[in-house]
């Protein structure tokens, strides 16, 4: 697969915005990486997740109880993968690399493997937004269809009601079937994989048994098996949902665009910035909850464009962004609240599935 070029402005707007950006942190000596806010909040995650964890194991709650913590479980995984994940794989966790690369690696723990994250995700999704054939983020399969270009079956007419059952799969799916699939086949959609190091392969795999030890194995002994299920399908269901809704409000909405690049040239008309502007969205920007626990990512314009700044700046470095676009004529895509996102989310499945 040979990923497209974008086209080189002789006026930069990511300059310009990078410019002042700078600026800021350098007048307010504000470092861009995370904070004390940042930490404390990533270990209120980890403590609780550890805690709930052992609670449903060891001291095992009545069936509501169970059903409750196993659901409060989900969103404590979703929690973790958004703020100290997201960031570490980023870079933009801590100032040191090896803090970065701990918490990176929360992701391996909770049974997904960082290395095909970081390619699937920060190398590819985040140089190639919404670009069919090469941002794997955009391909489900023949079961949905989101981008204009994917082929288009009867059944997809439905796709705007049984979506909520498909994002419920995505955890499980990933951490089971996906990243064994990109493993052996050494390829992201289209796009060859780095080749593995030898490091890399005993943690791919080192990982992969310690989740299956921890989250599979363990808790049948514990619970047996019926339990074990009931509550693992759960909480990987409401982890799948959670993932799935915050990075799909993000992209596939009926406001956003799935560019192609110009051929045989094989270039797109944009600016790699203004490609980020026409293919990602904000939501509920002023929700401090929402902002809290999904890790700044519904400031997602801010997030790709500069993955290497924690998210605990988005709120601040939003303004900047919001003036250099009004002043150039670039668009700026917001939904003011999680309804609103959502809505544009079913109503570009509804128009994918008739188009």
């Amino acid at each position: 697969m040979i990923t497209p070029k974008f086209h080189v402005p002789q006026v930069s707007i990511h300059s310009e915005m990078k410019k002042r950006i700078n600026d800021f942190f350098e007048t307010n000596k504000i470092s861009p990486t995370g904070n004390a806010h940042l930490y404390f909040k990533a270990g209120i995650l980890v403590a609780s997740y550890i805690a709930i964890y052992i609670h449903l194991l060891w001291f095992t709650p009545g069936v509501w109880a169970a059903i409750g913590e196993c659901l409060l479980l989900g969103l404590i995984t979703a929690g973790i993968g958004f703020n100290v994940m997201h960031d570490g794989a980023h870079g933009s966790f801590s100032k040191s690399s090896k803090l970065n690369t701990v918490a990176a690696f929360s992701i391996d723990v909770l049974g997904a493997s960082s290395f095909m994250w970081n390619t699937k995700h920060n190398i590819i999704h985040h140089a190639f937004t919404n670009i069919e054939g090469v941002d794997d983020d955009v391909e489900a399969g023949m079961l949905l269809r989101m981008a204009p270009k994917q082929k288009q079956y009867g059944f997809h007419k439905y796709q705007y009601i049984y979506f909520w059952a498909l994002y419920a799969l995505l955890y499980i799916v990933w951490i089971f079937y996906n990243d064994y699939k990109k493993y052996f086949s050494k390829k992201i959609g289209d796009v060859p994989l780095k080749k593995l190091k030898r490091k890399d392969h005993i943690l791919f795999w080192a990982f992969k048994a310690f989740h299956i030890v921890m989250f599979v194995a363990l808790p049948i002994y514990m619970l047996g098996f019926f339990w074990w299920i009931a509550g693992f399908a759960i909480y990987t269901a409401t982890t799948g949902v959670i993932l799935s809704l915050v990075f799909q409000l993000a992209h596939i909405l009926e406001e956003t665009s799935f560019p192609e690049a110009m051929q045989p040239s094989n270039r797109l008309e944009d600016e790699w910035a203004l490609h980020q502007l026409k293919t990602t969205a904000n939501f509920a920007t002023k929700n401090k909850f929402v902002t809290w626990w999904v890790g700044g990512l519904n400031f997602q314009i801010e997030h790709h464009l500069f993955p290497r700044i924690s998210h605990v700046h988005y709120p601040q470095i939003n303004a900047i962004i919001r003036q250099v676009c009004q002043e150039m004529g670039a668009p700026y895509i917001e939904h003011p609240n999680l309804q609103s996102a959502i809505g544009s989310h079913i109503t570009h499945l509804k128009n994918m599935g008739v188009a």
